[in-house]
Order: structure tokens, then sequence, then C-alpha cells
């Protein structure tokens, strides 16, 4: 699903116009940018949570070269779902 599909959803939902649902959607996504950047945890009940993870510098190794090459300290955003997500997606359909 595209970010543009998720804006018509919410237009389509609570009836609104698609430039609002747009503004919405990209206050909801900044929130969640900037909260995860000071280092705090997202979370969404029954969805899942969002916290940044700190990763070491460390010597790497360019495939194509051979040469080594220093890979600088990193903070990635990992995403956990909750137990209740994970029940959902696994539900067995009869």
């Amino acid at each position: 699903m595209l970010k543009s599909e998720i804006e018509e959803k919410i237009a389509e939902e609570f009836k609104l116009e698609k430039q609002i649902s747009k503004k919405i959607l990209n206050v909801l996504i900044d929130t969640l940018i900037d909260s995860i950047k000071n280092n705090d945890r997202v979370e969404i009940r029954g969805f899942g949570s969002f916290f940044p993870k700190k990763y070491d510098s460390y010597k790497g190794r360019n495939p194509k070269t051979g040469d080594s090459i220093d890979v600088p300290v990193k903070v990635l955003p990992i995403f956990r779902p909750s137990k209740e997500l994970v029940v959902k997606l696994n539900k067995k359909k009869d």
C-alpha cells in the first residue's frame, strides 16, 4: 500500500478533503520520525513499537575491490510488532 492510498482511505473514512488527509498523515509520520530521532520509543497499541537502535562503527570491506573501509556509527529505526498484530497476521481464515 502506498502513502497516497492511505491518504485516500483516511479521506474516505472521515469524509475529508484529500489535502486534509494528506496533512494528517504527514503530521503523524513527522511526529514518529521526531520521536525516534529524539531516542524515544513510539508504541501503537495493537500494532507495534518503533525505537532507535545505535550501531557502532566497524571495519568493513568493499566487495568489488576488497579494500577495507570504515563504516561510521549509525542509528536505524527498528519495528517490533505487537502480539496482537502477530496473532491477526497468522490467524487462519475459515
